[in-house]
């Protein structure tokens, strides 16, 4: 795959079961979500650090976010590193140029170069309701992102208005405005219907920005699965 990111990059198996392959060059360094090494040559060196001051750190923690991330850097020479994302599904790049931010799933982080600064932003009442965590990630900066979904991703150019299942929100960039909304004369009752809600929520997107999707639902698969589960007789 050819591309003008800072880090060099191939992306293979996508949108099945996407695999993240880092070509890292002498002494540079990328960030990776912790856990998400599968593999790396033995001139790479791995540090686990805190992201931020300790009031963030707190934040992602209770945010549902890993309290420490990985950082690789290649020593000497150049090497491969692995990562492979906790879900399967595909995975997608994106350059942060410093004009806006990239708003991301809570789970959908997968690495960036130590330039981009990450951060949880608290979505309140709103994310209540989504069905979805109370956080989502916040990248910002300049430099290079990954980050993946469940499914294929489809990207799409917002202008104006569009409406989107919260369920299937991948990322989308802060140039884009949002707000959580019920459809089909939802009540709050009906909100306890499903193990983990969403069902008849979406969220409406406005203004000019590129917005990203993906082609399943992680919620329904556990929804459709929760019958099955062992119970205690």
């Amino acid at each position: 795959m050819l591309n003008k990111s800072e880090i060099k990059y191939r992306i293979e198996h996508n949108p099945a079961y996407g695999f993240l392959i880092l070509d890292l060059q002498p002494n540079q360094t990328v960030i990776v979500e912790a856990g998400g090494m599968a593999a790396m040559d033995s001139c790479i060196e791995m540090k686990s650090k805190m992201r931020g001051g300790l009031g963030k750190s707190v934040t992602r923690m209770f945010g549902g976010e890993s309290l420490f991330l990985s950082e690789f850097t290649a020593k000497k020479t150049s090497g491969e590193l692995y990562i492979s994302p906790g879900v399967p599904g595909d995975i997608s790049y994106y350059y942060l140029n410093g004009n806006c931010g990239l708003m991301v799933q809570s789970s959908g982080f997968v690495a960036c170069s130590p330039t981009v600064e990450i951060d949880t932003k608290f979505q309140g009442f709103k994310g209540f309701f989504s069905g979805e965590s109370l956080f989502l990630l916040k990248a910002t900066g300049i430099g290079d992102f990954w980050f993946s979904s469940y499914g294929a991703i489809i990207e799409i150019e917002v202008k104006g208005s569009y409406i989107v299942d919260t369920g299937y929100i991948v990322a989308f960039e802060d140039t884009l405005n949002y707000n959580v909304e019920m459809i089909g004369g939802l009540s709050f009752r009906s909100l306890k219907t499903g193990i983990l809600g969403g069902e008849g929520l979406v969220c409406r997107f406005r203004g000019s920005g590129k917005l990203w999707l993906q082609s399943r639902n992680l919620y329904s698969l556990l929804n459709f699965l929760n019958p099955f589960r062992p119970v205690k007789s």
